[in-house]
């Protein structure tokens, strides 16, 4: 794994020279509109990628893009890997590892979700204080990578603090409600049932999607910080009379994508990593 990483960064770096990203992004469902603000964009197709392989799942795009956003070098996986897909978790987070193998300092998911929250509505943005695992399995299972981190590392604080305060900084300046919660992540490829969402109340969960925690894991595994976004494209099973279409969600994370961008604007300056 670890050689098949380097591989991967070195492809990476032949396509785009000496550019250091400085922060990941990791755009989820539909969210693809973000990259018509990065400047002098350098787009690597994942099949062109050792390692990496293309998306199934639709509003995932399947590319990575290398450019400046808002005066910062940043590194954008365009659509991501999921175990509903058929996939280890291994190659889930393989992406990811690599983007951190790539130097980056921070990494940013985010996500199309199901509101829990019955406060959340269609279109609200939810920063990710911290996570439910309930995918039944984990990217660090087996052997440990000793290369990439420790065999039981720390997830005390999974979603970085500082991050989430810039978050909240930038939302306050620019008037964005943006919420606040727990995200479960869960197996899918099914969505909940009323009961499940009811139970994952329960366990305290706000929001509900079928990604974002591998990735989680394997990035706070490599020593990186992690910031979370959620973007609610619908009330989870149960909480409204409508039944749920993939469709239908893709189509509503439109309405959080204007929001999302002009919260990255603000944010992602302030996200550059200095050291105290």
């Amino acid at each position: 794994m670890h050689d098949q990483i380097l591989e991967a960064v070195s492809a990476i770096k032949y396509r785009v020279g000496g550019s250091q990203p400085e922060i990941g992004i990791v755009l989820g469902s539909g969210l693809g509109l973000i990259i018509e603000q990065i400047l002098d964009p350098v787009t690597i197709p994942y099949s062109e990628i050792p390692s990496f392989h293309g998306t199934s799942a639709e509003g995932n795009a399947g590319k990575m893009i290398f450019g400046k956003f808002h005066g910062v070098m940043c590194a954008f996986l365009v659509g991501r890997f999921h175990v509903y897909e058929g996939y280890p978790m291994s190659e889930v987070v393989f992406p990811v590892r690599t983007l951190c193998a790539l130097g980056i300092k921070t990494l940013l998911l985010t996500n199309a979700s199901g509101g829990i929250n019955t406060r959340f509505r269609p279109g609200d943005l939810m920063l990710i204080e911290d996570h439910l695992n309930l995918m039944g399995d984990n990217p660090l299972k087996g052997p440990n990578l000793n290369e990439l981190g420790p065999r039981f590392p720390d997830m005390t604080e999974a979603y970085s603090k500082d991050c989430r305060s810039v978050f909240e900084a930038a939302a306050v300046e620019i008037g964005i409600d943006l919420k606040r919660g727990v995200y479960a992540g869960v197996l899918g490829p099914t969505y909940e049932t009323p009961a499940e969402i009811r139970m994952l109340r329960i366990l305290g969960a706000d929001a509900v999607g079928m990604s974002t925690v591998p990735e989680a894991i394997a990035a706070n595994h490599l020593g990186v910080r992690v910031a979370g976004i959620a973007c609610i494209t619908n009330l989870a099973s149960g909480l409204s009379a409508r039944r749920l279409r993939h469709t239908e969600v893709v189509e509503n994370v439109k309405l959080s994508a204007r929001q999302l961008a002009r919260l990255l604007e603000k944010a992602i300056p302030q996200l550059v990593y200095r050291k105290k």
